[in-house]
């Protein structure tokens, strides 16, 4: 066996932790065993064949049919909710019609939908059928959304008539139509009417109502032998059969995007969701539906527990100041899941609302995507509820399957043990205290198991680069306290709002602009203590005359481009025009100096000097390694 950081052979999974969640899962073949040893982090559930539509939704619903699977709300206000047994029908009536389409074992499907109930029955149908499924994000504009579908492949695309968001409609079919228009191989476009509003129709085109309205299975549950979906019943798949498809942001220059498996990732939501995450049985994770961690922790999670999630179509800034307490209060939620990023949205809404209202069965907060200042989480700790929560902070990788570490569990000893060690550059443990690179020694459940994509082979490196562990790019360092602090990326990925995004292609898309001579983008921090995005561009000599208004037209112009081809995430915050950049720093010298440089936190571009950004890479200490 390979060596571990620590000298000693590589450790196989904490068994222990992980065999009562396992013996749950509902086997239609039990596994030889758990795990065997083998390639990168062994295989897990060798034999094992199950379908993640029985262990999310199926079990419950037989059951108790009646118990509360998902609470919704849309922006303007209007709800549903659906109960395991209408869940089931809704799933079931979904699967029938994707067959319809010609979907089947080993086809993509892709998820052009904001957060409504279609989306998670369309998750779950094709995990009954032995589809995969990939959520693409509504944002993004129609040039990254075709190379997006181009990368997948799907043979049926769904997506809605229009989406709302901070109030307004999105044109969402109008969008996926332009980029279907250079696009091949997609059959057929299923539509979910949301707003009403008129759109183009063309062939291959069906509406979801319809695809789902003939052959709906009956409620009575009593004889599922006999009854109408007996014939097509859920079919077993190995448990490594992917499920997920995940589009990474560029690594190192290069699309990839990743599978996961469908029993194992739902194994993993199951454990992370009982040992790690909730409190009492309602849980609302406000972030976006194509995040993988909102996915697999705020819908796999719930279900396979057999408990209730909440799901909101909105921003928690939208119809109103109170709306996040509203939707805490109406659904009686015990546990929030969201980032620090919304968590800061919301500690200003409270300021704004004076006295926040009564959510009194909260009990605890957890937060994931990116790290979570101090000041935020002294704020969250007693500024959700009257009387105070339960606080966590998690961290993982779209690799690892959404969430695998916390700083404070549910239940720690019910976690299993990830045997996370800090190491420098040659492998070998730093002490306490000391910046590193974060390694993975016994193997995950959820981790991916395929890549694919240009850089599909060189994906490997995760596992090889220091041998016989899963090497994750963070940089990270052990406190005090034993607790690992999560200091940023080894690579140009940065996490905005919760989702991964490459420095190096909005550089790319930057340098291709006729005002830009040369141009870097960095990560920054705010006043708040919030992260944002910046670019620090030397103009062409056309541009570089512009002031005032004009600059602030360049600006916006640049900020744009950015937008029209990466989606709004990756837009710049924040322009600096840089007189030039000289060769007395090397690269990570100049952003570090870029990244701390005094400059007031304001929206309009700024004017610095290469003397400036000297001045302040003398006070920007490399990070010890």
């Amino acid at each position: 066996m390979a060596e571990s950081p620590s000298g000693a052979a590589q450790l196989g999974p904490d068994l222990e932790a992980w065999g009562p969640v396992l013996d749950r899962m509902p086997w239609r073949e039990t596994p030889a065993q758990w795990w065997e040893p083998g390639p990168r982090h062994g295989t897990w559930f060798p034999g094992g064949r199950l379908n993640a539509a029985t262990a999310l939704v199926t079990v419950t619903a037989e059951r108790t049919p009646d118990a509360v699977a998902i609470y919704w709300e849309g922006e303007p206000g209007d709800r549903r909710s659906l109960t395991y047994g209408q869940l089931e029908d809704d799933v079931v009536a979904l699967s029938r019609g994707l067959r319809s389409l010609g979907v089947g074992v080993g086809d993509v499907v892709a998820l052009h939908l904001g957060w409504l109930p279609e989306t998670v029955v369309a998750m779950i149908a094709c995990a009954r059928v032995g589809a995969a499924y990939a959520v693409i994000p509504t944002p993004l504009p129609p040039e990254a959304m075709a190379d997006r579908l181009v990368t997948l492949g799907p043979k049926v695309l769904f997506t809605q008539d229009g989406a709302w968001r901070h109030g307004t409609v999105l044109p969402l079919k109008a969008r996926a139509d332009e980029a279907l228009s250079g696009v091949d191989g997609i059959e057929h476009t299923v539509v979910v009417r949301r707003t009403g509003i008129d759109i183009g129709w063309f062939e291959g085109d069906r509406w979801y109502h319809d695809l789902v309205a003939a052959a709906r299975p009956g409620r009575d549950r009593s004889d599922v032998k006999n009854s109408a979906r007996h014939s097509d019943l859920p079919a077993d798949f190995a448990a490594q059969h992917p499920l997920v498809l995940v589009s990474l942001a560029h690594r190192r220059g290069r699309p990839v995007t990743i599978a996961l498996g469908g029993a194992a990732v739902v194994a993993s939501a199951l454990m992370v969701h009982r040992a790690g995450l909730a409190q009492g049985t309602v849980l609302w994770c406000a972030g976006d539906v194509s995040w993988l961690g909102t996915q697999v922790h705020g819908v796999y999670g719930p279900l396979a527990a057999g408990e209730t999630a909440v799901i909101y179509e909105g921003t928690v800034t939208v119809p109103t100041p109170a709306r996040a307490w509203q939707i805490m209060q109406r659904y009686a939620v015990t546990t929030l899941i969201t980032t620090p990023s919304v968590l800061r949205t919301i500690r200003s809404l409270a300021v704004q609302l004076g006295e926040v209202p009564d959510v009194s069965e909260l009990r605890r907060v957890v937060s994931f995507g990116e790290p979570m200042d101090p000041e935020v989480r002294r704020w969250a700790a007693s500024g959700l509820r009257r009387d105070g929560v339960e606080l966590a902070d998690g961290w993982g990788q779209v690799e690892l399957g959404g969430i695998v570490m916390i700083d404070a569990p549910v239940d720690g000893p019910a976690m299993p043990d990830l045997g996370a060690v800090v190491v420098d550059s040659a492998g070998q443990p730093v002490p306490q205290g000391d910046v590193g690179e974060l390694v993975v020694t016994r193997p995950w459940a959820g981790a991916m198991v395929a890549a694919r994509g240009p850089r599909a082979d060189g994906d490997a490196t995760a596992w090889e680069r220091v041998p016989g562990v899963y090497a994750t790019d963070d940089l990270a360092r052990v406190d005090a306290h034993g607790q690992v602090e999560f200091l940023g990326r080894t690579d140009e990925i940065v996490s905005v709002s919760g989702q991964l995004v490459s420095l190096m292609e909005i550089r790319a898309v930057l340098a291709e602009h006729p005002f830009v001579a040369a141009v870097d983008v960095i990560e920054r921090r705010d006043h708040a203590g919030g992260r944002y995005l910046a670019a620090a561009v030397v103009l062409t000599p056309e541009a570089d005359g512009a002031a005032g208004a004009e600059l602030t037209a360049v600006a916006r112009d640049l900020g744009q481009s950015v937008r029209e081809t990466l989606g709004g995430l990756a837009r710049p915050r924040l322009i600096m025009v840089v007189d030039r950049y000289g060769d007395e720093l090397r690269g990570d010298e100049r952003r570090r100096a870029l990244a701390g440089i005094p400059v007031p936190d304001m929206h309009e571009p700024r004017r610095i000097t290469w003397g400036q950004i000297l001045a302040a890479a003398e006070h920007t200490a490399s990070p010890p390694r």
